[in-house]
């Protein structure tokens, strides 16, 4: 399952303020390093070397550090939102032509010590066009926002989720192109309304994870990966 991988980076990281007031937050330094770099090396590690960075604020600067991959060892491309912000689904959508039919898509503030390609297999047993990884979070690191229940995916609220959701997207999805034809053709909207058009019309199975996720998108996760990171062994 080594499918193209999506990289949702690029939102205005107002909360890192004001470390990206003059960089883009895939540039912002972990132990030592563009968080980006972080991401890629462990992408390529796992042998998932096709990456498309879906980039907006600042995104040439992503572009002019991160270049073509080689130096990593991947193949990368970039689809940029252009005047306007695209939000998530919009710069996944504007994307698709670069991703193919089956593909990852990873938050660009998301790092997730798991095996991509075991998660791959279950979307492909799922026989479904989309997958949402969770976790058992029981509000521990952010507000818990999906209800899963012996291995379903039964309902899904980033705005307003409610008491009985104990997990939380994890932050890596896998979906095949065809999800897509119910979309707008184009314009600015958010991953999740699309997510929880899938869970509602029972079009995405869910796969959980125990490893717990790190982020950058807090000053607190930015050190919080940075001593996970730093404590790694090789």
């Amino acid at each position: 399952m080594k499918l193209p991988v999506a990289i949702l980076a690029g939102g205005l990281s107002t909360r890192l303020r004001p470390i990206t007031e003059t960089i883009p937050k895939a540039l912002v330094e972990v132990a030592g390093r563009p968080f980006i770099d972080c991401q890629i090396e462990m992408l390529v590690s796992q042998g998932l070397t096709e990456i498309i960075l879906c980039v907006g604020y600042l995104g040439e600067m992503i572009e002019h550090h991160l270049g073509e991959g080689s130096q990593f060892g991947a193949k990368i491309s970039y689809s940029h939102d252009g005047n306007q912000l695209l939000g998530t689904g919009g710069a996944l959508l504007n994307a698709l032509p670069l991703l193919g039919e089956e593909f990852y898509v990873l938050y660009g503030d998301s790092y997730l010590p798991i095996d991509f390609t075991v998660v791959g297999s279950a979307f492909k047993e799922s026989g479904k066009p989309g997958l949402m990884t969770v976790f058992l979070n029981e509000g521990n690191w952010d507000r818990s926002n999906v209800l899963f229940e012996d291995g379903d995916i039964l309902a899904y609220d980033k705005k307003d989720p409610s008491s009985r959701m104990k997990h939380i997207d994890y932050g890596l999805e896998v979906f095949r192109k065809e999800i897509f034809k119910c979309t707008p053709v184009s314009g600015v909207f958010d991953l999740g309304e699309l997510l929880h058009d899938l869970v509602c019309n029972r079009q995405i199975a869910g796969y959980e994870v125990r490893d717990r996720f790190y982020e950058i998108g807090s000053h607190a996760g930015l050190k919080e990966l940075d001593k996970f990171l730093k404590n790694k062994k090789p």
